[in-house]
């Protein structure tokens, strides 16, 4: 009888199956709530209580200072205006009628600056306030510069070509502007000012007080500026055979030496011609005289 064969535990070992081995348990480690975290989690939670509290304090401080009595405008008085020789005060108070019992942090300023200068005498205007309950109003009024007919009718002209109604209780000293029609664009009309603002100071220029010798100016041709003359020593005494005043074509430049040539020749061809209807400059190195028709008696 054979003996059976005798395995080392090694080898029975080696040939036993894989499932069968009894595997190392794998150690599980519990992640720790560690002290960075919570302080981390902590900040985050202190942040979101103060912006509530921020919040809570803006909305607050904003609801008091939009409703609280003590930051109403309640009277015109509240209201300061300077600036205003011209434009009545009524006519600036209506512009925040709409405001009459609001805060004074809910008036729109830019919009009521905006409707201050729809106002024709106004030029430039600002709106402040003044805290608690006050709004301050500053204008820049328009300067006249001349008289302009309009029919039977004269009312104001300022450099911009904005017609300007006339204060009842005013005095000026201006020459008349005719060839402007009010219901001319803007920009036509502020062009028609700037050639008469420039003739008048180029005249002021070439003999100091010439400007207040020119009666009146006719802007209908951007190409000729017509100015009637008058007073002019030049022109003699109307009483001893002189005349009191002479049309005179300028052109659309040149004004001073223009000027200047006229007054310093209109002796000599008042001499030679008599009295003299108009002087025409437009033409270089000539001057057309027209003499003063005369009508017949019979």
């Amino acid at each position: 009888m054979a003996e059976p064969e005798i395995y080392s535990p090694d080898v029975l070992a080696e040939e036993e199956p894989r499932y069968m081995r009894r595997q190392k348990p794998v150690e599980v480690r519990k992640r720790k709530f560690g002290k960075q975290q919570r302080l981390f989690y902590l900040k985050v939670f202190l942040g979101l209580l103060a912006a509530c509290a921020s919040g809570g304090v803006l909305y607050v401080a904003g609801d008091f200072l939009l409703n609280s009595p003590q930051f109403k405008l309640v009277k015109t008085e509240q209201i300061e205006i300077a600036g205003n020789a011209r434009v009545d005060a009524a006519a600036i108070l209506d512009k925040f009628a709409a405001d009459q019992g609001r805060s004074v942090l809910r008036v729109p300023l830019d919009e009521r600056r905006r409707a201050l200068e729809e106002i024709p005498w106004v030029e430039k205007a600002s709106v402040a306030r003044i805290l608690p309950n006050k709004l301050r109003v500053e204008l820049v009024e328009r300067t006249p510069v001349a008289f302009l007919r309009q029919g039977a009718e004269l009312a104001l002209i300022d450099g911009h070509g904005v017609v300007l109604e006339r204060p009842q209780q005013a005095d000026y000293n201006f020459p008349v502007v005719t060839g402007i029609a009010e219901a001319a664009p803007r920009e036509d009309r502020e062009r028609q000012m700037q050639l008469f603002v420039q003739f008048m100071k180029d005249v002021e220029t070439a003999r100091a007080g010439g400007s207040s010798q020119v009666s009146e100016v006719d802007l209908a041709d951007s190409k000729d500026v017509r100015a009637t003359l008058a007073g002019l020593p030049e022109l003699g005494d109307p009483e001893n055979g002189g005349q009191s005043a002479v049309l005179v074509h300028f052109g659309a430049g040149d004004f001073l030496s223009k000027f200047q040539t006229f007054v310093g020749n209109i002796g000599q061809w008042r001499a030679s011609a008599g009295r003299i209807e108009s002087v025409d400059l437009r033409f270089e190195r000539q001057v057309v005289v027209n003499p003063e028709k005369v009508t017949g008696v019979r």
